[in-house]
């Protein structure tokens, strides 16, 4: 079985500041972002919209105060909420972890919208834009979490040759074992937990840089290459990570302070469903004609 490589944390130690790779690798998404907008600037389509390397640079800039705020307070809200009520102060600490996608999805969406109305630009128009750019990030934010070894899978066979040892889930690995003693005999648990002190379990982390990084990337990025009616690109993204987060979350361990849900799926289950539903309506409207091909836009 593979062992979590139990990497340091802080990947820079200046004095008292400490730069964490959770950190680096939201610098690397946002990097990430403009390099490709930048990219996205030279297609034919985009060019004819009016869209130039200083409104690329305003966009970043709405977007990064979105993600930030909206990811840290949809995890305020969504998934500890009674904690940050009584610890208000502890809502500022976002180097301790603590960032929501579908949060930070809500915070963009509404930055992009201030950005249109600033811009004169229609709102689905600087999505259609964003979309494609955002994949990457993700990927780069999963792989963050892998390194703090954080947001671990469920418990997987130990023979599955992608099974791996998370040292920190010690805690949740006998929780599991006192709710399944008869699994835990049978399928060899016990006896692996005794050696090791850890489980193996599916590292989802991973499977989300896979899925929601990699494999989005490619099926937004493609289907944005070519002239769409206005958003439709939105769409496909809506689709795609919500199908995506939904799947992976069945291989990806709850939070032990929510558990399972409704029919038995997790909280970014039922987050994801209203995204994948959203968008079947925006892509089967467009289609049908409800937005044309954007015209010339400002600069």
């Amino acid at each position: 079985m593979l062992i979590h490589p139990q990497f340091d944390p802080i990947a820079l130690q200046l004095g008292p500041l400490a730069i964490r790779w959770y950190g680096l690798m939201y610098l690397l998404a946002f990097m990430a972002a403009i390099g490709l907008g930048r990219w996205r600037l030279r297609l034919p389509q985009v060019a004819a919209q009016g869209w130039s390397a200083k409104a690329l640079d305003d966009l970043m800039f709405y977007a990064v105060l979105g993600t930030i705020v909206g990811g840290r307070l949809g995890y305020v809200l969504f998934y500890k909420a009674s904690f940050y009520l009584a610890h208000p102060l502890d809502i500022f600490k976002v180097w301790e972890g603590g960032m929501s996608f579908h949060g930070g999805f809500i915070g963009v969406s509404f930055a992009l919208f201030l950005f249109a109305r600033q811009s004169q630009r229609r709102w689905l128009e600087v999505t259609d834009f964003m979309a494609p750019l955002v994949p990457a990030g993700l990927a780069a934010g999963r792989f963050g979490n892998f390194i703090n070894g954080e947001l671990w899978g469920r418990v997987s066979a130990p023979d599955a040759p992608w099974a791996m040892l998370f040292p920190q889930a010690a805690h949740a690995d006998r929780s599991w074992l006192l709710s399944h003693p008869q699994q835990a005999v049978a399928g060899g648990l016990q006896v692996i937990f005794d050696h090791y002190q850890a489980l193996p379990r599916h590292p989802s982390q991973l499977y989300e840089v896979a899925l929601e990084g990699l494999a989005l990337f490619v099926m937004v990025w493609l289907f944005a290459r070519k002239t769409r009616p206005v958003g439709a690109i939105s769409a496909v993204f809506l689709i795609g990570y919500g199908c995506a987060r939904f799947l992976v979350e069945f291989m990806r361990e709850p939070d032990d302070f929510l558990g399972l849900l409704t029919l038995g799926w997790s909280l970014g289950q039922w987050l994801s469903v209203p995204m994948i539903v959203v968008g079947i309506g925006v892509l089967a409207y467009v289609y049908r004609g409800g937005q044309r091909t954007p015209p010339v836009a400002r600069q």
